[in-house]
């Protein structure tokens, strides 16, 4: 089992997308098959560092590598990449 972990740092003024991209990602689960489950959760102390954080788990990297190429995957983070400032991810097996 492969876990993804994807945190973001949004652009200020940005937050009426920010929730329509948390949305979407949330939206993917259940629908992409790969996900076999999925968290996402934003920042408590305001955003200082990270302002929200994706955990998700698939059974290998292939799945990993499939979702990530799924067209509604894509579209969800066409949005994110015009949103935000950094982004930080590591997958490991679990």
């Amino acid at each position: 089992m492969i876990r993804h972990i994807v945190m973001w740092k949004f652009r200020p003024g940005t937050e009426a997308e920010q929730e329509q991209f948390l949305a979407g990602l949330a939206g993917l689960y259940g629908v992409i098959p790969q996900i076999k489950a999925q968290e996402i959760r934003r920042d408590s102390a305001g955003g200082e560092n990270w302002s929200a954080v994706l955990i998700s788990d698939f059974n290998s990297l292939e799945d990993l590598k499939a979702y990530k190429k799924d067209p509604r995957h894509v579209a969800v983070s066409a949005l994110c990449k015009s949103i935000r400032e950094s982004r930080a991810a590591v997958d490991y097996q679990i």
